[in-house]
């Protein structure tokens, strides 16, 4: 395996958990309750992680059309009897249907690395320079994107945007095509405006002046810039931050939980972040080169736009920098969907990593 990106990994993981601890750390048990969750949901997707390993990519890719359909039946699914959550049907409450308590999985998220894995097994056969192989990957990824704007979860269906077109861009697509796909989304951006929810507009304006609604829509931002701000240079010391701790800051543990840590370890902490993060992004593009398997060069790149993505927007709106989507912050925020996918996701390019160095007999780095 690829251990300094696993090493990566494994620190943003515990770095997680000691962050959801002093997120909550004011509530008492329930403290205790989301970090023994967050590390119950870290032994299953250890377990996916090992199991998806074992199987190989190479077999993944090929059960890819399958692996699909079963996610997309999953989504279609969760618009039928799935549970509303902050304003969106994205979950399915499978504690409630098979008596196991609170067990809640968002099937959005393992279409992420499902889409990667048909998009990059579908352009490797029918190569995106021609034209109709250009709409037919624009067609598949659009099945799951339309299910996911029906729920609706903007923030999701963008990443699957970043997903779909840094597949594109490795697969070779013409840059004519992506001009013109990015000219079209932008030029249907003010007709989008109409088919938003109240607050979905609401969020997008706040974005612009938190100060609109600063003890509705906007109070999330304010208070989390504040969080961010109050940890200066060296933080403020861990559990002595006061916007979680005194109630100021929504969400804490999942959506704001770069605040947390911000306002606790300050500017060189959250830099920490950023930079393990980056190196992140550094190994697992550089298994992208090392591999002669397009399929899988196509697959990385995928997987690189969505972590990408999802941690710059995170980051961003925690800082007001970005509208405020409710994407999680990967292997930080609370929650069991977002650790099993990216694992899996992780482990098909840890398995792409050994499998090609095995076949070139590279020594390991």
């Amino acid at each position: 395996m690829d251990f300094w990106a696993l090493a990566a990994v494994l620190l943003l993981f515990m770095v997680g958990l000691i962050s959801i601890y002093s997120a909550t750390a004011s509530r008492g048990y329930i403290a205790r309750y989301f970090v023994y969750r967050q590390i119950i949901w870290g032994l299953i997707s250890s377990g996916a992680f090992l199991l998806v390993f074992c199987v190989g990519y190479q077999r993944l890719l090929k059960w890819s059309a399958i692996i699909y359909a079963m996610v997309l039946l999953l989504m279609a699914f969760v618009l039928v009897a799935g549970t509303i959550s902050r304003g969106s049907q994205s979950w399915i409450d499978i504690g409630r249907l098979l008596h196991l308590g609170q067990v809640r999985i968002q099937p959005s998220e393992l279409g992420k690395v499902s889409l990667a894995l048909v998009l990059s097994s579908w352009l490797s056969r029918f190569p995106p320079s021609r034209f109709k192989n250009f709409l037919g990957a624009l067609i598949i990824a659009g099945l799951s994107g339309m299910l996911v704007l029906l729920q609706p979860d903007l923030g999701t269906a963008a990443v699957y945007a970043c997903v779909t077109l840094g597949i594109l861009f490795a697969a070779g697509a013409p840059k004519k095509y992506i001009g013109t796909l990015i000219a079209i989304a932008l030029a249907c951006l003010p007709v989008g405006w109409h088919f938003l929810k109240e607050y979905q507009k609401l969020r997008l304006l706040v974005f612009i002046n938190p100060y609109l609604d600063p003890l509705g829509a906007g109070y999330n931002v304010i208070q989390s810039r504040i969080a961010v701000g109050a940890g200066g240079l060296w933080g403020k010391g861990f559990l002595k931050g006061t916007q979680s701790k005194l109630y100021f800051l929504p969400e804490p543990h999942t959506d704001f939980i770069f605040s947390v840590f911000a306002e606790e370890f300050g500017f060189i902490g959250a830099a920490s972040i950023v930079v393990l993060f980056g190196f992140l992004l550094y190994r697992l593009l550089k298994t992208a080169r090392l591999t002669k398997d397009k399929r899988a060069k196509m697959y990385i790149v995928g997987i690189s736009a969505w972590i990408w993505f999802q941690v710059v927007e995170s980051i961003a709106m925690s800082m007001g920098l970005a509208p405020v989507t409710g994407l999680p912050l990967p292997l930080l925020s609370y929650g069991g969907s977002s650790l099993v996918s990216i694992s899996v996701a992780f482990a098909i390019v840890q398995s792409i990593y050994a499998s090609t160095k095995k076949q070139y007999k590279l020594a390991p780095d």
